[in-house]
Order: structure tokens, then C-alpha cells, then sequence
């Protein structure tokens, strides 16, 4: 077994010493960021703020050196092959509304279908509705289990689909579908893939070359980068068929008031001057990580919801919504009470959780729930805050009789 230590990685974030009094098991919500992050974003508006691809200045060129240099370690840390490039977007949920307007002004037409999943988020439902008028949308069931229901899937890739859009690592319930199955399955038909990783990546799992999707989308924030910034990687060839979204600046190539010849990849999806300190953290973030032993980062990752899964069994009205091999996400009902009031009552004592259906309703529909509390871990966190985890939910379920 890998070992981690915990200390010598909680020290690297400042939330720490400045906030002792708190447990932070909001994780699945987003991270906190390493002093590496901080420092390099902060470096790069001190010492080298400046415009990216443009000017032919020494700041410039330092800008844009840093800029491309994130890109190509964010490919690197998600081991895409050549066959991928990289899109700076504003987030998983921009770069996942520029794949279902792109593909529907390319490949998608009235009457196609594209397959979803009851555990996705909502930025993988909305923008297909908004943006895809005409095309059916379909969503794989849950079984009683919380898992996909794979003979439901087999029914709707019979159909052949256009798109499967898929994610990684629900962030409702920490199902991790069994994606290399799905995704083999979708390709069978010639449907274009798509998969959200924006906690599959935080989990370690965000390797794209195995995957071998035509599309995947993450956010920073998830993985100790900043917010306001995220990935659309993509196959060469499938990146070329998407209209842009959004046009301007910096992703054309000539411009006449007769018509306008757009760039090349990765440039003529990427309109406007780009979060530049973003991109630079983002790159800081994977290079942080890349200090240390990624198996030993899940494994800690899993002895802590594991710690925190068996302390459960021992407390009332609760229903466990979560699997038992859930990688970082444990949600709960709790009968008695409402999931908000739960939240509140952690909150009076100092552990963040999220209460609600974590922008995920059809899942927690599904699920019959009304509401859950999820609890969601990071390697920064220790056994000792599990434990203070479950002393304060021990209280607020005795407050809720």
C-alpha cells in the first residue's frame, strides 16, 4: 500500500492554519487551492501580466510561454495521446454547452439521439435541451442498486445514438459508472462520446488515452486550481467538426467585411483574450499533484470514506444513498430531518457539507429523496476530522428527534 502523508500535504494549504476551527468536507463542491497555485497566479500578475498571442514583447512572450506550458502539462497529467488537444474554457459546464451547440450546427439534426444517464449533473441535461432543439434526449435508468441499468443502455445504443455524454464519478452519489464498458459500446455504433470528468479527475481516474472518448470536459476548481476556468480536450478530428460558440478575437485568422476565415485548433474555439491566471493555475494545480504518489492519494481518499462509512452504521435514520465503494461521496437521507437542517446544524459546528440534489435532480428523483446531505473528501483531510464528522452529525440527528 502507498503511503501518504498527511500532514507534510495539508501543509501546503493555507485554509488550514488560517481556518483550524473548520472541517471541510465540501470537496465534491470544490477544492481548496496549494500555495503553489496561489503563488504562481500571483507571480504571473506581478511580473509578467500581459496580453497572450499578440504582442511581440518580452511580457508577451512570457505570457504566452506560460499559458501554453499549462496546456501542454494539463494534457500530460491526463495522459492524452497526440490525438487530443486542449480547449481553455470558462469550466466543465461552458466547454459541455460548446460540445451540444457545436455538434448540433455539425452532426446533430432533428430526430437524433443522444444518451445521457440519471446520474448526470445538470450542465450535461440543460444544454442539450437548449441547445439541441428537435433532438431526443434519453437517460439511462438507475436500478434499485444506484447503479446504471446496462441492459436499459444495451436498448438505447440499439437505437444508435449520435452522442453519449456520460460522467466519470457522479458528483451526487459517487457512482462511478463502468465506463470503458459504455463507451465501447457507444463507439459500436459510431456514436461520438462524451465524458464529464470533473470529479472523475479529481479521483484519479482522469486518464483520457485509456478512455479513448472523443471529448472530455473538466473543471480546475474541482482539481486545487483556481474557478473560472476548465478543459475541453478533445480528438483532433472531432474538435474540428464543432461550430464555435462564441466568436471575436484571437480565433480567427483573417477578417473582411465580405467574410472571415476562422483559425486553427485550439485557438478558433478559444474567442477573446482567455483566464490567463487561470490557465497558469491550472497548470500549477497538476503540477502540484504531480509531486506526489497518485495511488496514494485515492487509497487515503478511500481509508477516509471507508472510516466514515462504517462509523454510519452505528447512527439512526439514516439512509445511505451512496455506494460502499463510493471513491470520496457519501450522501444520506436522514429521516427524521430535513437535509438543509442537517447542513445548518454541522455548520453550527463547524463542518461544511452540501445539503440539497446537488444540481443533479433526476438523480435524487430517482433516488426518492427529497434532499441529501453529502459529505465529500479530499487527501488534505484526516481521520481525525471523520471522526469530528461524525460526533457533529451524532448531535444534529439528536437535535432532529
Amino acid at each position: 500500500m502507498s503511503f501518504l502523508d498527511v500532514t507534510d500535504f495539508r501543509r501546503e494549504f493555507a485554509f488550514f492554519s488560517e481556518r483550524p476551527e473548520w472541517v471541510y468536507l465540501d470537496n465534491a463542491a470544490t477544492s481548496h487551492k496549494p500555495h503553489a497555485v496561489i503563488n504562481a497566479m500571483v507571480d504571473w500578475y506581478q511580473r509578467d501580466n500581459s496580453n497572450v498571442h499578440r504582442s511581440a514583447h518580452q511580457l508577451a512572450a512570457n505570457a504566452t510561454a506560460a499559458l501554453e506550458r499549462a496546456r501542454q502539462d494539463i494534457l500530460a497529467f491526463v495522459n492524452a495521446n497526440n490525438h487530443y488537444q486542449l480547449i481553455f474554457t470558462a469550466g466543465a459546464t461552458s466547454a459541455l454547452n460548446q460540445l451540444a451547440f457545436g455538434l448540433m450546427h455539425s452532426v446533430l439534426q432533428a430526430g437524433d439521439l443522444v444518451v445521457v444517464s440519471e446520474l448526470e449533473h445538470h450542465a450535461n441535461i440543460v444544454p442539450w435541451q437548449y441547445h439541441c432543439a428537435g433532438v431526443e434526449l434519453a437517460a439511462v435508468p438507475l436500478l434499485a442498486s444506484g447503479e446504471l441499468d446496462m441492459a436499459a443502455y444495451q436498448r438505447l445504443i440499439a437505437r444508435k445514438p449520435k452522442v453519449v455524454s456520460l460522467t466519470q464519478l457522479s458528483n451526487g452519489t459517487g457512482v462511478a459508472p463502468d465506463l470503458h464498458t459504455m463507451l465501447q459500446m457507444a463507439k459500436a455504433v459510431n456514436a461520438f462520446t462524451i465524458v464529464d470528468g470533473c470529479q472523475g479527475i479529481a479521483a484519479g481516474l482522469g486518464d483520457v488515452s485509456a478512455l479513448d472518448c472523443d471529448f472530455y470536459v473538466c473543471s480546475a476548481h474541482k482539481l486545487y486550481g483556481p474557478t473560472g476556468v476548465g478543459a475541453l480536450i478533445g480528438k483532433t478530428a472531432a474538435l474540428e467538426l464543432l461550430r464555435p460558440l462564441l466568436y471575436g478575437g484571437e480565433m480567427i485568422k483573417s477578417v473582411s467585411f465580405a467574410r472571415t476565415e476562422l483559425n486553427r485548433l485550439p485557438f478558433r474555439l478559444e474567442a477573446g483574450t482567455p483566464n490567463i491566471a487561470g490557465a497558469i493555475g491550472f497548470g500549477a494545480a497538476v503540477r502540484f499533484l504531480q509531486q506526489f504518489d497518485g495511488l496514494a492519494l485515492r487509497q487515503h481518499k478511500m481509508q477516509l470514506t471507508q472510516s466514515f462509512l462504517s462509523q454510519l452504521k452505528e447512527l439512526p435514520d439514516i439512509r445511505l444513498l451512496s455506494p460502499t465503494n463510493s471513491l470520496g461521496i457519501v450522501t444520506l437521507d436522514v429521516a427524521t430531518c430535513y437535509a438543509s437542517d442537517i447542513a445548518e446544524l454541522l455548520n453550527a459546528q463547524q463542518v461544511a457539507v452540501r445539503a440539497g440534489s446537488h444540481c443533479a435532480m433526476p438523480l435524487f428523483k430517482a433516488l426518492d429523496s427529497r434532499g441529501a446531505v453529502r459529505f465529500s473528501f479530499a487527501p488534505y483531510n484526516d481521520l481525525q476530522e471523520v471522526d469530528r464528522a461524525v460526533e457533529a452529525l451524532k448531535q444534529a440527528l439528536e437535535m432532529c428527534r
